[in-house]
């Protein structure tokens, strides 16, 4: 299964890139000790849209016939890192080809333009900042795949 974070808006050079290219990777020396085939980042720019709805939907744009949509919303359900790391592998049991992390426009996303299918997760029910949100993702999936491969975890 690839595992893709796909963020609204273009990080360009500067600290926040520097720690989600770290994170991810270090996930990326994971990914087939765990059974995943890759992890990446896309970018979308969504300086030509509109609306939120056009956002949405630019951004969740559909990519393969087998594929779940976790997108990040302060409205969301908040996981655990143990959690995180159970659901990724049992999508990946379940045959899923991507499991695609999405993080939306500067207002959010059109919640009717969502894919049906979609969960929604949360850091918690602060608003981040979007550039944030990118570093903490990249950082559990990178923890994530870290407690799948049986390393040392600080909370055991």
């Amino acid at each position: 299964m690839k595992i893709i974070l796909r963020c609204g808006g273009v990080l360009r050079s500067s600290p926040e890139r520097e720690l989600v290219d770290d994170y991810l990777k270090r996930a990326g020396g994971l990914v087939q000790s765990c059974g995943f085939h890759s992890v990446s980042e896309e970018q979308v720019d969504l300086k030509k849209c509109k609306t939120r709805a056009e956002e949405t939907e630019k951004i969740t744009s559909a990519r393969s016939t087998s594929h779940q949509y976790i997108v990040l919303d302060e409205r969301g359900k908040s996981l655990t890192s143990r959690q995180i790391a159970k659901t990724l592998s049992r999508l990946k049991d379940d045959g899923i080809s991507e499991t695609i992390f999405v993080i939306g426009g500067a207002d959010g996303f059109e919640p009717s333009n969502l894919p049906k299918n979609a969960m929604k997760w949360s850091f918690g029910a602060q608003v981040w900042p979007h550039k944030l949100v990118r570093i903490m993702l990249a950082e559990q999936v990178y923890r994530a795949l870290s407690i799948m491969a049986g390393s040392p975890y600080h909370r055991d």
